[in-house]
């Protein structure tokens, strides 16, 4: 199967200064989401393979443009998501995110050994997406525990899926909750 696409959206947001402090480096923060028709719109199958098995190009696709959106900085985070139409289920976002997808995405992004954080819905176009972020390389990294807000105007439509991945170039502007720093994380990929 080939998915059946609508369009493609990049979002960039460049954080400068929080809570009247200049940042030394800005913050770069992207989504790119990929609008694309539901198969299964408005009837119950049991089998979503059809969603997962081509999956692992969505996950490459989508996080070689996130990447390329934070210029040259390296990913620190991510996350994915998505959203299908009034005419679908959240099921058939998480068949598109699943393992096959978040492989590919890891390798687009440059490694990765935690797990990705993710936020699925069904929702009307122009709802926005909470898309979760977290360290891509230990999970437990609280200054990286963030979010990126994402929405389309005119998507998704009944029969569409919206699916997306979001990306940082570094921590939550001023972090200072503690916890275990990104520089000190080793092993697994959770600490």
């Amino acid at each position: 199967m080939e998915y059946s696409i609508r369009k493609w959206i990049t979002q960039i947001e460049t954080v400068e200064s929080v809570a009247g402090q200049r940042l030394q480096t800005p913050l770069v923060k992207a989504a790119v989401g990929v609008v694309i028709a539901n198969p299964f719109a408005g009837r119950f199958v049991d089998d979503l393979a059809q969603l997962t098995e081509p999956s692992a190009w969505l996950g490459t696709a989508l996080g070689s443009r996130a990447a390329a959106a934070l210029g040259g900085m390296p990913v620190q985070s991510y996350g994915k998501g998505g959203m299908a139409g009034t005419d679908g289920e959240q099921e058939h976002v998480v068949a598109c995110i699943t393992t096959v997808f978040g492989d590919a995405l890891r390798q687009a992004v440059g490694g990765g050994a935690a797990w990705i954080s993710s936020a699925t819905k069904i929702g009307a176009p122009g709802i926005a997406l909470d898309i979760p972020l977290a360290h891509k390389d230990a999970l437990y990294v609280r200054s990286h525990y963030d979010a990126v807000t994402f929405g389309i105007a005119d998507a998704p439509l009944p029969g569409e899926l919206l699916i997306a991945v979001a990306v940082s170039s570094g921590p939550r502007p001023l972090d200072r909750v503690g916890g275990l720093r990104a520089e000190d994380a080793i092993g697994d990929g959770l600490r």
